[in-house]
C-alpha cells in the first residue's frame, strides 16, 4: 500500500477501536460472557489479550503510537529513543480523548516524514526495511488487531478490512517472524493460503523464518482461509484449528508457540 494509504488505515482503525469502547459505554451494553457492563466497561476482560481489561487495551494501543510518534519524528535509526525523549506515556483525563490525542500525535510525526525516510525499529534481525514506511504499516497492523479486540469484548467483533488482512500475513511473516533468529526445531515450510489473496511460504531453519523463498520446496503444513481468519491465527485471536490444514499440524503449533505475539 502507499503510505498515505497506510496512515488512513491507522486512522480509520485507532477510531474503530475507541468507536467500540464508546458505544458500549453509551449503550449500557451487557455482554455476559464478556464481562461488560454498564457500570464498568473499561474493567471487561479482552478475550484476545487476556491479561488485559479493555482500559488496558486502550493505554496500551495509546502508548504504543506515542512511542512510534516519538520514533518517527526524532529520525536516529541509530537506536531506540531515551526515557527522556519518550516523556510520560501514561492516559491522564478521559482515556478516549488520550487515545484519540495518541493517534494525531503518530499520525503527524507520520505526516512531517517519507515513508523513505530511514528509522530505527526492533525488527532489524528480519528482511524488512527499517524505514518510516515499514512502522506505518507495521502500524496499521497493531490499531487493526487491537480494534478487533476491542469489538471481540464488547461482543460486536467485525472482519477486519480487506487491505489490512491481505497485507497483514506478509507483515507478519516478514517482521514478527523473521525478527525471531534461529527456528529451533527441525526445518520446515508451512504455506498460508488466503483464499482471497496470495498463498505465502514461510521457510523454517536455523537461519530462521524467511518469507517467500526464492529457492522452490513443497510445504509440510498448508493452512488455508480468508486473509483475515489467518492474521487473527497468527496473532493468536483464533485457533488455528478453525481454519482448514492440510498437513503436519505439529509443525504449526511450534510457529504458533514460538511466535507468541502479545
Amino acid at each position: 500500500m502507499e503510505f498515505p494509504a497506510l496512515l488512513t488505515l491507522i486512522d480509520e482503525r485507532s477510531a474503530a477501536l475507541r468507536d467500540a469502547v464508546a458505544a458500549a459505554a453509551v449503550s449500557g451494553a451487557r455482554v455476559s460472557d464478556a464481562g461488560v457492563s454498564d457500570a464498568g466497561v473499561f474493567e471487561a476482560r479482552v478475550p484476545g489479550c487476556p491479561e488485559w481489561d479493555l482500559g488496558d487495551l486502550v493505554a496500551h494501543l495509546g502508548a504504543v503510537q506515542r512511542f512510534w510518534a516519538v520514533v518517527v519524528t526524532a529520525g536516529d535509526p541509530a537506536g531506540p529513543p531515551s526515557a527522556d525523549q519518550l516523556g510520560d506515556r501514561e492516559p491522564h483525563g478521559d482515556l478516549l480523548e488520550w487515545s484519540s490525542a495518541s493517534t494525531e500525535l503518530l499520525l503527524a510525526a507520520f505526516q512531517g516524514s517519507t515513508a523513505e525516510t530511514p528509522a530505527w525499529a526492533w525488527w532489524g534481525g528480519s528482511s524488512a526495511p527499517l524505514t518510516v514506511g515499514a512502522i506505518a504499516r507495521h502500524q496499521v497492523q497493531e490499531a487493526a488487531v487491537h480494534a478487533y479486540d476491542a469489538q471481540e469484548t464488547v461482543g460486536e467483533a467485525e472482519p477486519l478490512p480487506a487491505a489490512v488482512a491481505v497485507d497483514g500475513v506478509a507483515e507478519f511473516l516478514q517482521v514478527g517472524v523473521g525478527s525471531l533468529g534461529a527456528w529451533p526445531h527441525r526445518p520446515a515450510r508451512v504455506a498460508f493460503a488466503a483464499v482471497d489473496g496470495p498463498v505465502h511460504i514461510l521457510d523454517l531453519s536455523p537461519s530462521g523464518g524467511q518469507l517467500d523463498p526464492a529457492a522452490g520446496g513443497d510445504p509440510v503444513v498448508t493452512v488455508r482461509g480468508t486473509a483475515g481468519e489467518l492474521v487473527l491465527a497468527l496473532y493468536g485471536r483464533v485457533p488455528f484449528d478453525d481454519l482448514r490444514i492440510d498437513g503436519d499440524r505439529e509443525v504449526l503449533a511450534q510457529v504458533r508457540a514460538w511466535s507468541n505475539p502479545d
